[in-house]
């Protein structure tokens, strides 16, 4: 049914983001008009508190009342820029009960709560669009979701966090150590005041569990995906990856099993192969490589977050839903008819560089090669350097399980001539 009055959107957050979504509905409205069909309409924008000057945003539509701007009755769509778990997920679920469809960019929520706001988009025919949830403007979401419908998705690598990969690319590219690193992106804007969700890998973990779900068609939480941070990465690492031809990145990797019948959901740090793609992503980029059955290799590169950049991919949406309303149609819905299990980490099969503090003196080698043994790693390559009694004993594995590697370091620290087990990294991309 063709619509003659204009879609009407409601605007939660103003924020960085949500400024910048208001602009650009305004300066590109004529555009907006002719590809939806009918005029698009800022009918409110709820924030925290009244008084700021938010250019472009007339003042007449700024409210404090979220609850009650989303319960209205006439807003056609609802864009949730507000992030955190509530009150993003209450009134995003009044949005669908009061005949709204939604947009969103937060990925906390969707990865702790999406088969639920799936299943109420799905109850109340609404649209629950989400492309600026992972890799702020690239086009990654739809194509996994409709581009790649027809085909088998196995694997999932990439770099959707740009302040821990601005931090890495400096300690590659200076030398800095982690602390240093840090302070710089800070001080560029890179880093949050609290970076813990970033450094930690939260951040990136909520993004990969997103990832899996629609790659696989299966629901993955957040719960179920592996996470390491990169606060413990040294300068020393990164200079023992270039030594292989390698650089680190803090990695989102989802995996289908060898034999198909489970997936396996990871963010952690990993040296790469200088000749890998994601190695030469810098700065704050995200990238993201999809390894299809019959599509192939695919990568999807571009900024990653900032206001006009997610702005774009939040406008996207916003066609796709309005024009959803126009048509009298819907988007595509949850797919997780596969419901394939988790597997946990101790099942995952990778490589690893191993490095050790040793004593210097006959026997060392051979011994911790035993333990290696005793545990069915396979030893790729060692190096070794001595001085002064001390040595450093640089292992890297053919692969092997997580598990399998676990008990190999706990028992190379429980051995006398081992000092230390200064840092375990994964060999990936390879």
């Amino acid at each position: 049914m063709v619509r003659t009055r204009p879609l009407k959107v409601a605007l939660l957050g103003c924020g960085v983001v949500g400024t910048q979504v208001a602009r650009l509905m305004t300066t590109h409205a004529d555009d907006l008009a002719a590809r939806i069909g009918a005029p698009v309409e800022l009918a409110g924008v709820a924030v925290r508190r009244l008084g700021k000057d938010r250019e472009g945003v007339p003042p007449e539509l700024v409210t404090t009342d979220a609850a009650g701007l989303v319960a209205r009755g006439d807003i056609d769509v609802v864009l949730e820029l507000i992030g955190g778990i509530e009150p993003a997920r209450t009134l995003i679920n009044s949005a669908f009960e009061h005949g709204a469809s939604v947009v969103t960019a937060n990925k906390a929520l969707l990865a702790q709560e999406g088969p639920a706001l799936h299943a109420a988009a799905e109850k109340h025919a609404a649209d629950l669009y989400f492309e600026a949830s992972v890799a702020g403007a690239i086009p990654l979401l739809r194509p996994l979701r409709e581009s790649l419908a027809g085909d088998k998705v196995n694997r999932v690598l990439g770099i959707v966090n740009g302040t821990t990969n601005f931090i890495l690319d400096r300690m590659e590219s200076t030398g800095a150590g982690y602390g240093e690193a840090l302070q710089e992106a800070s001080a560029l804007g890179y880093a949050e005041a609290d970076p813990t969700a970033d450094v930690e890998g939260f951040d990136a973990a909520a993004k990969a569990a997103i990832l899996a779900g629609i790659a696989f068609h299966s629901r993955v939480g957040l719960d179920d995906v592996h996470r390491e941070g990169i606060t413990e990465i040294t300068a020393a690492d990164v200079a023992g990856a270039r030594q292989m031809g390698c650089t680190v990145k803090l990695l989102a990797i989802c995996e289908r099993a060898e034999d198909g019948r489970s997936v396996t959901a990871r963010v952690h740090p990993a040296m790469i192969p200088l000749s890998h793609p994601l190695a030469g992503v810098r700065e704050a980029y995200n990238a993201v490589f999809v390894e299809a059955e019959a599509a192939g290799r695919l990568m999807f590169y571009g900024p990653g977050a900032g206001g006009v950049p997610t702005a774009s991919a939040v406008l996207g949406d916003l066609v796709a839903a309005c024009r959803n309303k126009r048509g009298g149609g819907l988007g595509p819905g949850e797919s997780a008819y596969a419901r394939l299990p988790v597997s946990p980490m101790g099942e995952v099969v990778t490589r690893y560089h191993i490095s050790l503090d040793v004593a210097d003196k006959p026997g060392v080698l051979a011994q911790c090669a035993m333990v290696f043994a005793d545990h069915g790693v396979s030893i790729d390559t060692v190096r070794q350097t001595g001085k002064d009694g001390e040595a450093k004993l640089v292992v890297v594995t053919h692969r092997a399980s997580d598990a399998a590697l676990g008990a190999t370091v706990e028992a190379l620290r429980r051995l006398d001539t081992v000092h230390g087990v200064a840092s375990t990294m994964r060999v990936e991309g390879e």
